[in-house]
């Protein structure tokens, strides 16, 4: 196959959180490219559907996985039962999640245990044990192998919504795994990327007013996320890794990483307290109101 092929055949793909909204779109765009495609959500009568309704649509094979992407000692068996299974196991798409919102002092325990559970828990186990399966490939062959890992961080975690705290939280730390992952798995000729989504899904009910279709196609349809998935998960992304997307519509954008502002240097080595509380206030007089490390500006996208 080309290095700059677009096209899946022979590989297998697993997404997670796969079963409606931007997963399900996911899975059907990987398998339009050639896929062998996992399907997984927590309840197998929905695995189940949406593999069956998936293979009619692309005559690809799409099979269920039911899967907990939070529970511990459920990751390895299911990693290993795919490629046991299907010979390999090439494409791991990151997708499911939950919310919980609460503004941050009402928030409880357990609304932020849940959402890091499945969220970066769940990022965490399947990047872990997909990356040591890649790394045992290529150590057997002594060659690269393909493998290509998509987490789905948010633009929540670049600028703090103040009732999502425990969302943003996982998101932030999503694209920081995602980037730790690119650097071990570019070792072995593997890729790594995030991608912060907009799509109009059932998590984001609410959010965003509904789409005339009279006005041509909706900019916030999952399917314009899932094509940026199919290219990532391609031999035409080979080169691209570590890097964090924001995706809607017919706007792909890449996000640079954050820039230092300001340096505070001590003349002598070692700041005196009154005169550094001098020189960092000083800096903020004059500064523009609300400006902090959040990446407000973002949104403008």
């Amino acid at each position: 196959m080309s290095a700059t092929s677009t096209l899946l055949a022979g590989k297998v793909a697993l997404v997670t959180g796969a079963t409606r909204g931007l997963g399900k779109a996911m899975a059907l765009a990987l398998s339009e490219a050639g896929a062998t495609v996992i399907v997984s959500s927590r309840k197998a009568d929905q695995c189940e559907a949406v593999a069956a309704e998936i293979s009619a649509a692309t005559g690809n094979a799409a099979h269920p996985l039911a899967l907990h992407v939070g529970d511990w000692d459920a990751i390895e068996p299911a990693v290993d039962q795919i490629v046991r299974d299907h010979g390999s196991i090439d494409v791991v798409v990151n997708n499911a999640g939950i919310t919980r919102d609460k503004m941050l002092f009402n928030m409880e325990d357990d609304d932020f245990d849940a959402v890091i559970r499945v969220h970066l828990r769940g990022h965490f186990l399947l990047t872990r044990n997909a990356a040591a399966h890649w790394r045992g490939e290529s150590k057997k062959s002594d060659s690269p192998v393909y493998g290509r890992l998509i987490n789905t961080s948010s633009e929540a975690g670049l600028f703090g919504p103040p009732g999502q705290a425990n969302y943003g939280a996982a998101k932030a730390a999503i694209t920081a795994l995602t980037l730790s992952a690119s650097r071990v798995l570019s070792r072995i000729g593997c890729t790594a990327n995030a991608i912060a989504p907009r799509g109009r899904t059932g998590m984001t009910e609410g959010v965003f007013e509904d789409w005339d279709e009279s006005k041509g196609p909706d900019p916030l349809s999952p399917d314009r996320v899932a094509d940026l998935v199919s290219y990532l998960a391609s031999p035409a992304a080979a080169g691209v890794s570590g890097q964090l997307f924001v995706v809607y519509g017919g706007m792909v954008a890449l996000v640079d990483a954050p820039v230092v502002e300001k340096r505070f240097d001590a003349e002598g080595g070692v700041w005196d307290r009154r005169e550094f509380a001098d020189a960092v206030s000083g800096h903020w007089s004059g500064r523009p109101e609300g400006k902090s490390f959040s990446a407000s500006e973002i949104m403008t996208l």
